[in-house]
């Protein structure tokens, strides 16, 4: 018989697979929803039906040439007609929410591409949700499909001030599942009144800038394996860098083009796949957004990304080539 920690730890092979489009789509509606972020509601403009997501999933918006971003989606999965987003303000913006903030109005017709999900809701009796600041975006749908199913579940959600903090209205309604503690009223969040004590009947996903993961995966060590899901902005540097079985030089088989390419020391797998005309969609280059994932059908990745999960990587069967490398002489991707 099956332990609640296994039950609740997902294989390496469930994998959420969405059905993909590229198409361009016109901002429905524009709402601020704190000092800083916008909500975006996105239609088709033939008002056709949208593909199906699942919590958790996210969207590229291509603001130009060499501008993507992902996002996470915020609204409702039982509305096939919008996707809705939702954007801060960066202000170390490299381009992509300035843009968006400066040109996106109703009727603006921007390209879209997705969705995808690398940051899936597993089926639990329980969910303790940590949200950072814009890292509450995926924990919305997610509590919709919490509640739709019957499930317990809390949310901690933090911020800098509460006038910074988006959908605080909407998630207000309800009530005491959600503690909202803003740190210019409460201080830094209290992770130990939740995680303190490992619990064998939940998971525990959080979103947010990378010293509160650090600091829910220092909480969640004691945990059951897999009871932790996290989803980052940014690359997470790797424990004592890069392996040192990775090889500097290796071929890359892509099987279902029928090239052979070696990838040289200095040169990612996605350039070297690039250059030999193969076309691969990318995005981050930081192997943070899982865009260029591909299927590992022989060989032994060197994952350095933050989108896989400990036990996906030990698994082997999928990698991000645009930061990944190899321990084998040889990869054959399903490329």
């Amino acid at each position: 018989m099956s332990t609640d920690a296994e039950r609740l730890t997902p294989k390496p092979t469930d994998r959420i697979v969405l059905h993909e489009v590229e198409t361009d789509l016109v901002v429905d509606v524009r709402t601020p929803v704190a000092d800083g972020v916008v909500a975006l509601s996105l239609v088709h403009p033939e008002g056709r039906e949208l593909p199906a997501w699942t919590p958790g999933a996210h969207i590229d918006l291509v603001l130009g040439e060499s501008l993507v971003r992902q996002y996470s989606l915020c609204s409702s999965p039982t509305e096939p007609g919008q996707w809705r987003i939702g954007v801060l303000l960066d202000p170390e913006s490299r381009g992509g929410s300035q843009f968006i903030h400066d040109n996106l109005q109703p009727g603006s017709v921007v390209r879209a591409r997705g969705p995808r999900n690398h940051f899936p809701l597993v089926s639990a009796p329980r969910y303790q949700f940590i949200a950072g600041g814009i890292g509450v975006t995926p924990i919305v749908p997610m509590i919709e499909s919490a509640v739709a199913n019957g499930a317990d579940w809390g949310l901690l959600y933090g911020g800098r001030r509460r006038e910074s903090m988006a959908f605080v209205d909407e998630l207000a309604a309800h009530d005491d599942r959600v503690h909202i503690a803003p740190e210019d009223e409460h201080g830094m969040l209290d992770l130990a009144a939740v995680l303190a004590s490992p619990r064998e009947d939940t998971l525990v996903y959080c979103c947010g800038p990378e010293p509160l993961l650090a600091a829910v995966e220092g909480f969640c060590s004691e945990w059951p394996e897999g009871s932790l899901h996290v989803e980052r902005f940014a690359a997470k540097a790797l424990d004592g860098g890069p392996s040192s079985d990775a090889l500097e030089s290796f071929d890359v088989v892509c099987q279902r083009s029928g090239i052979t390419i070696t990838v040289s020391a200095g040169q990612s797998i996605l350039e070297a796949i690039q250059e030999a005309g193969i076309g691969v969609l990318a995005s981050c280059g930081e192997g943070v957004c899982g865009t260029c994932e591909c299927s590992v059908i022989e060989g032994q990745p060197d994952h350095r990304d933050s989108v896989l999960s400990d036990s996906e990587k030990e698994a082997g069967e999928f990698m991000m080539i645009c930061v990944s490398r190899s321990r084998s002489e040889q990869l054959v991707l399903d490329l």
